[in-house]
């Protein structure tokens, strides 16, 4: 099992829409509106490394407002 953390920028004011959208997607096992560089943070579990970059690159990335991500694979 692969656990990694999403860090997602969105645009201004979309943050709670996207929250909920985010927290709903299979793989994602829970998300918190973060402040920082970054507005949530996803965690994600997926078998392989390959279903978590598929995760986000359709399923986040592809949602209206989302602006910017990066994926944290944790090592242990």
């Amino acid at each position: 099992m692969v656990h990694a953390f999403i860090m997602v920028k969105t645009a201004a004011g979309k943050s709670e829409g996207l929250l909920a959208e985010i927290d709903d997607l299979e793989s994602v096992a829970d998300a918190h509106i973060v402040a920082g560089n970054y507005d949530i943070i996803a965690e994600a579990d997926a078998p392989e490394v390959y279903d978590v970059l598929q995760t986000v690159s359709s399923d986040i990335q592809g949602l209206g407002g989302v602006t910017d991500t990066k994926t944290y694979i944790a090592m242990g």
